[in-house]
């Protein structure tokens, strides 16, 4: 079993436990909290289930949730009861300032639509058989799930977990779609949207791919546990290296044999005559600026308006800086490059 896997499994476990001993209504002896918890039911001997058991309880009291122990018989005083008063681990009441209750209305949009787990649920169901009565309205609301738009999002957060490998289809800025094989290794919130950072199997290198440019179904590639994730790994960083998103269209005039790396994103190209060629590229800010600037008089900004104002501000710095003038740098004698 993975690391993740095993840390899941312990939490469901711990969760499951406060769930059946808040909700009784009395306490709960330890035999019929094995026989109703499937974690616990499935120990392989009295042993297994009393270390992991008391370990579990122990856990559950460092961290501050108090489990009272009550003897059941007055006639068998060895037979112990347990419970947690639900008036031990309420809150009393809470005010917020408007900031603090913005910021608790962003997190719950990622919590959104809260259930009970299904092996929470059957616990409770056969206390209930046991003649445990139970209460309903402690249970609501034990399970938190976030919801997103994005179909692969629940495919890739479980390979993240399990360290799967996984293969998908993926829809690049420039709307090429190619086959990627990643060893999966963050899911990350960025910027409003869902990306998975992982190692690109393929390329031998990190990548970060967006979640909503998933095509079709996620694949499992792999084992579980087959990887490991390095230790000085931090998505931010990977996140920080992504190109900027598309705003638009970009026209752009280039010389013949000049700007591959903008004639590969192209969209359209019009040969205009001889010499130049006007191509339709993915306006990214700051990038398509650099990358037609680099060019210098072998490139024409067309439109948008932005972009040209953009090439002309840092082709004048670069003018400016050795005594020259923008026009200059610019002008072209060619009649399909305008200056």
């Amino acid at each position: 079993m993975s690391p993740a896997s095993a840390s899941a499994d312990k939490t469901e476990r711990l969760l499951n436990l406060i769930l059946a001993l808040k909700s009784a209504r009395r306490p709960v002896s330890k035999q019929k909290i094995r026989e109703s918890l499937p974690a616990y039911a499935a120990a392989t001997s009295d042993e297994a289930f009393d270390r992991m058991f008391e370990r579990d309880k122990d856990e559950l009291r460092e961290m501050g949730i108090p489990i009272s122990t009550t003897v059941i018989d007055v006639l068998f005083d060895d037979e112990v009861g347990y419970r947690i008063d639900s008036s031990e681990t309420t809150l009393p009441a809470i005010s917020f300032e408007p900031d603090e209750v913005a910021a608790l209305a962003l997190a719950a949009r990622a919590w959104s639509t809260a259930s009970i787990s299904g092996a929470a649920s059957a616990g409770l169901r056969k206390l209930r058989l046991a003649g445990v009565e139970i209460d309903e309205s402690v249970a609501a609301g034990a399970e938190p799930r976030i919801r997103t738009k994005e179909p692969a999002f629940e495919a890739v957060h479980a390979a993240v977990s399990a360290l799967q490998p996984i293969t998908f289809d993926y829809r690049r800025n420039d709307g090429e779609l190619s086959t990627r094989h990643v060893q999966p290794w963050a899911l990350k919130n960025w910027h409003g949207r869902w990306y998975l950072t992982a190692f690109d199997v393929d390329r031998g290198d990190e990548r970060a791919f967006r979640l909503s440019r998933f095509e079709g179904t996620v694949r499992r590639k792999g084992r579980p546990g087959s990887y490991a994730v390095p230790s000085d790994h931090v998505p931010e960083v990977a996140l920080e290296a992504q190109p900027p998103e598309p705003v638009g269209t970009a026209v752009i005039r280039v010389r013949h044999g000049r700007g591959h790396t903008l004639r590969r994103n192209a969209s359209r190209t019009t040969e205009l005559d001889e010499r130049w060629a006007e191509i339709e590229v993915p306006y990214q800010r700051g990038t398509t600026e650099r990358d037609v600037v680099a060019l210098g008089t072998h490139a024409v900004a067309v439109s948008p308006a932005e972009l040209v104002t953009g090439v002309r501000a840092a082709l004048q710095a670069v003018a400016d800086a050795h005594g020259g003038n923008a026009d200059a740098a610019t002008h072209s004698d060619a009649t399909g490059g305008p200056a």
